[in-house]
């Protein structure tokens, strides 16, 4: 499972503003290498940022789920979206251990 924020800083209350200083290059780089060297990896791309980023996966070694993303601008969208219990049928479908993804 790879849960990976695309663009890893940005202003406070202002989404998307961090854009252009370089994360874009360097978690696509990090989606390739994951993609091209590893096998099984369920990719969870939140909002349409994340999802220009199914591209770059190869779907024929690793699973993809895509949802609105979960900021309280599209809260509403994500929910239902069920992506970690989807997440954890993935992972048991092929005799892994699932996630507790409740915080504790």
């Amino acid at each position: 499972v790879f849960l990976l924020n695309a663009m890893l800083t940005v202003q406070h209350k202002s989404p998307g503003s961090h854009k252009n200083i370089g994360w874009q290059q360097f978690t696509d780089g990090v989606i390739r290498l994951l993609s091209e060297h590893k096998k099984g990896i369920i990719f969870l791309l939140w909002g349409k940022f994340a999802q220009g980023k199914r591209e770059l996966i190869d779907e024929m070694k690793h699973h993809v789920l895509e949802a609105a993303h979960p900021s309280p601008l599209a809260r509403n969208a994500y929910m239902g979206s069920a992506h970690f219990s989807k997440t954890n049928e993935i992972l048991k479908s092929a005799g892994q251990d699932t996630i507790d993804w409740q915080i504790h």
